[in-house]
């Protein structure tokens, strides 16, 4: 590990001017790229304090041994600069988003005497047009087909061309008139690339001018009797018609535009493409990274704005790109991409209206695309293996911990304060051993000790269990607290049953505890664990803002490098407890707020409470009814009546309802759901 006071320009060395950067290691690689409105005083913030720096940025700087930079004119030619480096060194510590695949574009051949229409990937080439990218390449070969009846372009390889025109005979797509020959002389080389141009136009979103140019032929034929060719004509709009429905329209003013969206969490970025031409979705593509740099969503908009036009020119930068965060600063940003295109690029967040629903759509692909990404990643057998073994190494436990469980605590400004438990075996989610807990202790909202009781009932149940089996033989403490766990999903937990054949759900101990939380939550589940008696099961902590370790007894987390397996493991197990506490804590608050005083009523179903409200309409006239008036209501005979009656007695309020939202008293019992809105958004 380098100190970077060794390696630290000295003062006044650094220009205050902008320019790129590079810093290398001690083989003199490329290990970082960056750019800056003034090296001076970005390289200065390089080498404070290493306390003060992010752990990416500090990996960084002690991985490094020297640096460097180039002075440039203005932030647009940094902007390019850094591009290019980036794309020749390839750096281990910059942000790169990587593909799994090549997404297929539908190509055509423009420098070719006679253009050629076909399905390329990989890098592009000069002379070629190129629409997309799609997502398959079996749906441009569908468009293309649909698109040859009206725009018979050649689609054939040079080999199958020259042998046609060797032999006089054009292939099958010739004979059944898919192709218009140019390789046997049935139309000119000029009124080929003609057509060429044509289906160009038309796959650039110009359908209209086609439209309406084939729809006069046909009412032309059709007026002077020529029903074959008006019936062809008729099929030529239907294909031509069939081919656009294969894109939907998505924004009315036939825009022209690229929406980014971006899913991220501490560790990962994943970030989706729409290409919008015409106002219809002609292509999507999207990408993976990991954040081995400390970015902002700015910054990652930046980095897929780089990568994406870097290498592109003209018509290919459309008009707009719409993006969920604006780089800062935005303006060298926004004159290189209108020095891509030619000609002024509007970059900005949507705010409202279809583009904006386009984006939450854009938005929602970018989610499914990192969810399925850690999908695959976390069902490798290789990957997990080594993540349970840089786990084992980080905490210094004798074995690899195969059985991993969370706990977390979620509740709503100290209500329905309740705690999940996720287990993880093998590197992958036990969802029939989850569990989930009611904090029965205490009231009110206190994170530490409310982990301290889930993490004592769980264990003390494991004490019970092994007493059962005769494998512990002193006396467990009682559970003073209630149960209050039931399993997420039924199911026996891996053959461990009672004699009736129920689960034992806690028989099973975990070889680490994860909390989520930083040291006084770890600290706390320790204790827990202290006073059972528990010494074989370690404990740690993830804290969410930095991702750190944390071990009972310590001052300083464990940091583990961003890239690490054993971290991704650790963050998903955290994540996973969060969703479920979360789910059961809104579950809770649901049922309590949807609580009517007609539940507690014994021997009232569903259907006769439904029958009530219906038929006084609010419960504030059931109230007010008398037991005469219940009896009219089908199937509520006097004793049913003068039971609800009575709980509604019992049950009335001592001051009136009022909605939170607005202040206003509500005349009625049953607050209506708005009253609920203003609290959403603020569950731990």
């Amino acid at each position: 590990m380098a100190d970077p006071s060794s390696y630290r320009p000295k003062p006044g060395q650094i220009p205050d001017s902008p320019g790129v950067y590079k810093f290398r290691d001690e083989h003199g690689r490329v290990i970082y790229v960056g750019k800056a409105k003034s090296l001076r005083q970005r390289l200065a913030n390089y080498f404070q304090d290493l306390a003060g720096l992010h752990p990416r940025t500090r990996t960084m700087v002690t991985t490094a041994a020297s640096v460097e930079w180039t002075v440039v004119s203005t932030e647009v030619e940094a902007l390019q600069l850094e591009y290019s480096w980036i794309k020749e060194f390839d750096p281990r510590f910059n942000v790169k988003y990587r593909d799994d695949k090549s997404y297929p574009y539908l190509a055509v051949t423009l420098g070719e005497e006679f253009p050629r229409v076909q399905v390329m990937r990989g890098a592009k080439k000069k002379g070629v047009r190129y629409f997309g990218p799609y997502a398959h390449a079996w749906a441009i070969r569908e468009t293309v087909d649909l698109l040859l009846r009206v725009f018979p372009v050649r689609t054939c390889s040079a080999g199958v061309f020259k042998r046609s025109a060797q032999i006089g005979r054009p292939c099958l797509l010739g004979y059944i008139g898919k192709c218009s020959a140019p390789c046997v002389g049935r139309i000119s080389p000029e009124d080929h690339r003609e057509l060429a141009e044509e289906f160009c136009d038309f796959m650039a979103g110009r359908t209209g001018a086609h439209l309406r140019r084939l729809e006069r032929a046909m009412q032309e034929a059709a007026e002077e009797m020529e029903y074959e060719r008006a019936a062809r004509l008729r099929d030529d709009i239907g294909a031509l018609r069939r081919a656009m429905e294969k894109s939907a329209v998505v924004l009315a003013d036939a825009t022209d535009a690229d929406l980014i969206a971006l899913a991220e969490d501490e560790l990962e970025a994943a970030v989706q493409i729409f290409h919008v031409r015409g106002g219809r979705v002609r292509g999507q593509r999207g990408w993976v990274t990991d954040k081995v740099e400390a970015v902002t969503t700015g910054d990652l908009v930046e980095h897929a704005l780089q990568q994406l036009y870097g290498d592109e020119q003209g018509d290919a930068v459309p008009r707009e790109v719409l993006v969920p965060a604006l780089p800062d600063p935005l303006e060298p940003v926004a004159q290189w991409l209108t020095q891509r295109r030619g000609s002024q690029v509007s970059l900005r967040i949507p705010q409202r209206g279809d583009k904006k629903d386009l984006m939450a759509t854009v938005a929602r692909n970018a989610q499914q695309a990192l969810a399925l990404h850690k999908t695959r990643r976390a069902s490798d057998l290789t990957t997990r293996s080594r993540a349970l073994e840089e786990i084992a190494q980080a905490l210094d436990l004798d074995s690899v911990p195969l059985r991993i469980e969370c706990f977390d605590i979620s509740h709503l400004q100290g209500e329905d304060v309740v705690a999940s438990m996720v287990v993880f075996e093998d590197g992958l989610a036990r969802k029939s051993e989850y569990r989930r807990f009611q904090i029965k202790g205490f009231a009110g909202q206190d994170d530490v000790r409310a982990m301290h009781e889930v993490v004592g009932r769980r264990f003390r149940r494991y004490l019970q269990e092994k007493q059962k089996s005769g494998e512990w033989t002193e006396e467990p403490a009682q559970d003073t607290a209630g149960e209050g766990a039931a399993p997420a999903e039924p199911g026996p937990a891996a053959g461990l049953t009672d004699e009736d054949g129920r689960p034992k759900r806690f028989a099973y101990p975990p070889q680490l505890v994860v909390v989520d939380g930083g040291a006084p939550q770890v600290a706390a589940a320790r204790r827990a664990m202290d006073e059972l008696g528990i010494d074989d099961v370690a404990v740690c902590g993830l804290a969410k803002r930095l991702e750190e370790v944390w071990l009972p007894g310590e001052d300083d987390p464990v940091v583990l490098p961003r890239s690490s397996e054993g971290l991704y493991l650790l963050q998903r197990v955290r994540d996973e407890a969060h969703r479920f506490a979360i789910t059961y804590q809104r579950s809770k608050r649901g049922k309590r707020l949807k609580s009517s005083p007609l539940d507690a009523v014994p021997g009232l179903g569903e259907t006769r409470r439904q029958a009530l409200l219906k038929h006084f309409g609010s419960l504030k006239k059931l109230r007010a009814a008398t037991v005469e008036e219940i009896c009219q209501v089908p199937g509520v005979g006097r004793k049913t009546a003068e039971t609800v009656a009575a709980a509604l007695a019992a049950a009335a309020p001592s001051a009136p309802a009022v909605n939170t939202a607005t202040g206003e008293i509500i005349e009625d019992d049953e607050a209506p759901p708005a009253a609920l809105s203003a609290e959403r958004g603020q569950d731990r």
